[in-house]
């Protein structure tokens, strides 16, 4: 007997119990469906990072307190980033085109009887050029407010409408904790970043925060919570990185373990690139478990298939069949329930995937690498739960099988 007609055997038999088969194939489908969605979405997990990222300004490094190992032991200085180290990294440091020094606090701000609770950011005009932000409208603060100290705050354009909704900010008069600030403009939108509301922020000049909102906490000048930093080029990265840590090594007069941390663009995305990859391929795996259950399904109904077709089987086997073609039956019509169903499983994931992508902001698509991933493993899946039945089915005796029957 040919391959073609032993598919056309297979195919009429497994459409004769149209029910049984579609239950048979319900765990490779629910299996092939949680791959590949797991896996698109985790791309598209991946995509996000990597485009907010890029969202912040090209070519950034972030300068943070801290050691890298998240251990201080720098006791003689509480405070570890101030001011005057940004200062120097834009005067001594020739890799780089701008710095931009951060204070940063959540507090309650207040117009009229409307108030939220959001992030207030100090810092400098600088702000704008070295993390990508734009002015919608109005304008931002220069260096002459800074300088002065002044009461001027720029507001993202969700805390803009949370506090005026559909009234003109630019000129008013708002409270942050209990300080009047005059509203001179707000910010182009930038959504949301690893958690954080771009948008739902208010900007001040960093001597203003220093002074009015947090208070001068550090002995050696304004405590800052970070410092951006844009160099010159992609090529000037590793320079400037090695450049600043060389310049603060030196002005916090350390001879052991670094008091911060500087991390690049690239850095940042490589940990969280192993992160989601790390989440994608667990999910994966918990995932592939519906697909050994599959597997068990169809070698369990196969079993039964044998058990009610022993007559048919004993009587091919009385004219003339070999164990080859009654073997080679039953492995095909385990394919081919392992195959339909990983084929609608990924339709079915696929559609997941898609929806995930209209619904929210992930780029999600399905892989083709996942594609083909989950047809070989189903395919792979028939042929090794099928083996057992089939062979089960090629040893009968035809005698006995025709006088069970």
């Amino acid at each position: 007997m040919d391959i073609l007609e032993s598919v056309k055997m297979a195919t009429t038999t497994l459409l004769a119990n149209k029910l049984r088969s579609s239950l048979t194939m319900l765990g490779i489908i629910i299996g092939n469906a949680s791959v590949i969605a797991m896996i698109g979405i985790g791309e598209g997990g991946q995509k996000l990072a990597s485009k907010q990222f890029e969202s912040l300004g090209s070519n950034v490094l972030f300068i943070v307190p801290g050691s890298p190992e998240g251990r201080n032991r720098v006791i003689s200085q509480p405070k570890t980033l101030v001011l005057e180290d940004a200062k120097a990294i834009l005067r001594q440091v020739r890799s780089i085109k701008d710095v931009s020094p951060e204070i940063t606090t959540r507090v309650t701000i207040n117009y009229r009887n409307k108030n939220s609770s959001s992030s207030v950011i100090g810092t400098t005009p600088n702000y704008l050029t070295v993390r990508s932000f734009e002015v919608e409208k109005g304008r931002f603060f220069d260096d002459l407010n800074v300088k002065r100290n002044q009461a001027v705050v720029v507001l993202g354009p969700e805390l803009a409408r949370k506090l005026f909704d559909k009234e003109d900010p630019i000129g008013k008069k708002i409270r942050i904790q209990n300080v009047a600030f005059q509203v001179i403009g707000i910010t182009v939108s930038k959504g949301t970043f690893l958690g954080n509301n771009n948008d739902d922020v208010a900007f001040i000049p960093i001597t203003t925060m220093s002074s009015r909102i947090v208070g001068k906490t550090s002995p050696y000048g304004i405590d800052l919570s970070l410092i951006s930093v844009s160099a010159q080029d992609e090529k000037s990265i590793k320079a400037a990185e090695f450049q600043i840590t060389n310049l603060l090594r030196l002005r916090h007069k350390i001879t052991g373990e670094d008091d911060f941390t500087v991390r690049t663009q690239k850095t940042i995305l490589e940990i969280i690139g192993t992160i989601t990859g790390g989440l994608t391929l667990m999910l994966a795996a918990i995932a592939s478990i519906s697909l050994l259950v599959g597997g068990i399904g169809i070698m369990n109904i196969m079993l039964v298939s044998v058990t009610e077709r022993t007559q048919e089987i004993g009587l091919r086997k009385a004219i003339g069949a070999t164990q080859n073609d009654i073997l080679l039956q039953f492995m095909i019509e385990a394919l081919i329930l392992s195959i339909a169903g990983g084929v609608l499983g990924i339709a079915l994931g696929g559609g997941g995937v898609l929806l995930v992508s209209i619904l929210t902001p992930l780029e999600a698509k399905v892989s083709s690498s996942a594609v083909i991933l989950a047809v070989g493993v189903s395919g792979s899946i028939g042929l090794f739960f099928g083996v057992v039945p089939a062979r089960r089915a090629a040893q009968l005796d035809p005698m006995v099988a025709l006088r069970t029957a």
